[in-house]
């Protein structure tokens, strides 16, 4: 599931790297044309990347919570888990140092 998830990203990724270099090559048409200034191709070059980091960010939300139900599904510890079972630990081992100065 995890390489299926790999490929998917990198064909995502090779699509959206193609996609920025054909806006950028439509963006300096234009601006050669003098149809766009260069200020407003900036600006909608920003927009374009800044959508992307966004998507970016939804999408390794969503393997997060895909990862975090797998590792659920499977019965494996995430570390939140062990970081409360340590905590508990922690706890106990401090309970047990005070019975022992009793």
């Amino acid at each position: 599931m995890n390489e299926v998830l790999k490929k998917g990203f990198l064909l995502g990724l090779g699509a959206a790297v193609t996609s920025k270099e054909k806006l950028d090559q439509k963006l300096r048409s234009l601006v050669d044309k003098n149809e766009l200034s260069q200020d407003e191709a900036r600006s909608v070059m920003q927009t374009y990347m800044d959508k992307g980091e966004m998507k970016k960010d939804e999408w390794n939300a969503r393997q997060y919570e895909q990862t975090q139900k797998m590792a659920k599904d499977f019965g494996l510890a995430t570390k939140e888990d062990i970081n409360e079972l340590r905590a508990r630990i922690t706890e106990l081992e401090a309970k047990l140092d005070q019975n022992s100065e009793l």
